[in-house]
């Protein structure tokens, strides 16, 4: 039933005086002696001389990235080309290149554009030679550990590019006491991993090995220590557990200043608090972070469906029944995941579930199944509902045993054991993105008739342009005492505890080939499909303006992104940026602070 996996688990402005002083806007913009950074052809660049001092200096090495799919630019029939258009389609493989990236590009806004060199770090010296080295020569500076990022994040052109993928030790630690806590502080149990761990190292030594719940995302390939969790990291049980930031103890960061600092809620708080929601790549470099264990869910299971309406007046009655379901009986602490409306008529279910067991499971769609069925001339339902042992949930000997269809193993030469992607993933790499969307739906547009009825009305206009995704797990109106306290203490976008989930649409492709000619966008049927989406989902932000979104699965075209992202936080993350950076050694793409340099990081704005 391979239907029921096909949704994918998805492994940003308001003028910034209204949210700082003007006095804060003069220091910024006045911290640095030169207006632009060095280039390549630039005098100030660094001589080879002292990149080479600089090679010296490192326990890695000093790189030269290239992109991925060079081959191809010379010769597109050639075996080379060929196997670098398999090799790609693999995360691991890609992340494994410093020149790779897991989107290829976003159409009129960023394509992949290696560094001119890197330094692919082993330690956290490594990381601060690196920041020095940038800081002195007034270098444009990027850093990547797992290289998700849909923004463009991790990479940048004319730049030194800060590579952590070999950084990828994990420990476990039973009795963790953060640095500087006071004698009356209890330990806990912790996993601490390096910069370049990725998701499913951490759970390999959290769950495989210890049999304890780590707060992560659901793609395993994606960086435990990047700007996922730095920018707050929701995961398929966040609503039990929280934000992967809320689970974040302790971080060791590299400032700008070449400083390696410990961050936690007793020293450094400031930044402590910055780090944990407010965005990666913006306060300092990450070497290690110190996650917080939990107790196995009692039960785990995934419930999926696929949902077909007779027509269009159905399905419209389907929207609005299943808004209402959800919001009484999936709102809460045991549900996480996704579903989605399409241009079928078609309601499709991917959820996952944690504390229940199959018969509990399927006793809260009870009501909800026996209206389908009561109503079979109008639809048609296919469903179902499996366990997974909770300890099992990120083991691949178990899925490939039970579940094969859902997990494509990394075969390539160097993999580790057990390390996997799930397959309905598999498109994401090397995809390249024409635009891709989101809102957060507040718990208001379900719990008044009136609402949930334009609300169903916006989703069903919005479902004519493709795939409309709204993913439960991204919302936290209905979560747990502790997952909301826990996420409140940190930077994240408040909006977020008013949310009954994220709504996302997008589309791309993945026939796009960096460079190559023969292969790049049709850029107007692309912008079509840019235009149709974003009217859609005009008709959803229409409904709840001043929702909000999540800054790491946004709109590179963001107007608004500071309200929009962090909310009434940003001013207040503006100051720890100032504080820790103000010469803004560290830029990404609407990431805080970003607004007083140009699009490409390169120049202040006068």
């Amino acid at each position: 039933m391979k239907y029921l996996y096909k949704i994918l688990l998805i492994c940003a402005g308001i003028n910034y005086l209204s949210s700082a002083t003007a006095s804060e806007s003069a220091v910024l913009a006045d911290a640095k002696p030169t207006d632009c950074r060095c280039l390549p052809t630039s005098p100030c660049w660094p001589t080879d001389r002292q990149w080479q001092e600089l090679s010296k200096q490192l326990d890695g090495k000093l790189v030269k990235p290239e992109l991925l799919t060079l081959a191809c630019q010379t010769d597109i029939n050639s075996q080379a080309c060929k196997d670098e258009l398999i090799k790609i389609k693999n995360p691991f493989y890609v992340q494994s290149k410093p020149g790779g990236t897991q989107t290829q590009g976003w159409l009129n806004a960023w394509s992949n554009t290696p560094s001119v060199y890197a330094v692919e770090a082993k330690t956290t010296k490594d990381i601060a030679r690196a920041v020095d080295f940038a800081r002195e020569h007034n270098l444009r500076i990027v850093v990547k550990g797992g290289g998700h990022d849909y923004l463009g994040r991790s990479s940048a052109p004319d730049s030194l590019l800060v590579w952590t993928h070999d950084m990828r030790e994990v420990k476990y630690i039973p009795d963790f006491i953060p640095t500087g806590a006071p004698n009356s502080e209890s330990a806990i149990p912790v996993i601490t991993a390096e910069a370049g761990t990725r998701w499913i190292e951490a759970y390999n030594v959290a769950t495989n090995q210890n049999h304890l719940y780590v707060q992560g995302g659901g793609c395993a390939s994606v960086g435990a220590a990047g700007g996922f969790i730095q920018g707050g990291g929701f995961g398929s049980l966040s609503k039990k557990f929280g934000t992967g930031a809320a689970g974040i103890v302790q971080v060791e960061v590299v400032t700008a200043d070449g400083q390696t600092l410990i961050a936690n809620k007793y020293q450094n708080s400031d930044l402590f608090w910055a780090i944990r929601g407010g965005g990666g790549g913006t306060y300092g470099i990450v070497s290690k972070v110190t996650l917080k264990l939990h107790q196995l869910p009692s039960s785990f299971g995934i419930y999926s469906a696929q949902i077909s309406a007779k027509n269009d007046d159905s399905f419209k009655i389907l929207i609005k029944k299943f808004l209402d379901f959800y919001e009484n009986k999936l709102n809460n602490e045991y549900w996480g995941e996704q579903f989605a409306f399409n241009s079928k008529n078609q309601l499709n279910i991917f959820m996952v579930y944690q504390g229940l067991n199959s018969n509990q499971a399927n006793n809260v769609w009870k009501d909800f199944n026996s209206w389908i069925k009561q109503n079979k001339s109008n639809y048609t339902i296919k469903n179902k509902n499996i366990q997974v042992p909770p300890v099992d949930m990120w083991n691949y000997a178990y899925w490939k045993k039970y579940h094969p269809e859902m997990v494509t193993a990394n075969t390539l030469p160097g993999a580790l054991e057990g390390e996997y992607w799930w397959s309905s993933n598999t498109d994401e790499a090397s995809q390249y993105i024409y635009t891709y969307q989101s809102w957060w739906m507040p718990k208001s547009l379900l719990t008044n008739e009136p609402n949930l009825v334009k609300l169903s009305a916006a989703f069903f206009k919005a479902s004519r342009a493709g795939n409309v995704s709204v993913h439960i797990n991204k919302g936290l109106s209905g979560a747990s005492e502790e997952a909301i306290a826990n996420s409140k203490e940190t930077s994240t976008n408040p909006s977020v505890f008013n949310a009954d989930a994220l709504v996302l649409m997008g589309a791309g492709s993945d026939k796009i080939i960096s460079g190559v000619k023969d292969y790049q966008p049709d850029y107007k049927a692309a912008q079509v499909k840019v235009d149709i989406i974003s009217a859609a989902m005009k008709n959803l932000v229409d409904l709840a303006p001043n929702s909000g979104t999540y800054a790491n699965e946004a709109d590179y075209f963001q107007k608004n992104w500071q309200q929009d992202f962090w909310g009434d936080n940003y001013s207040r993350l503006l100051s720890v940026k100032q504080k820790y950076d103000p010469q803004g050694l560290f830029y990404c793409h609407h990431c805080v602070g970003s607004e007083f340099w140009n699009d490409k990081g390169m120049c202040r704005i006068k």
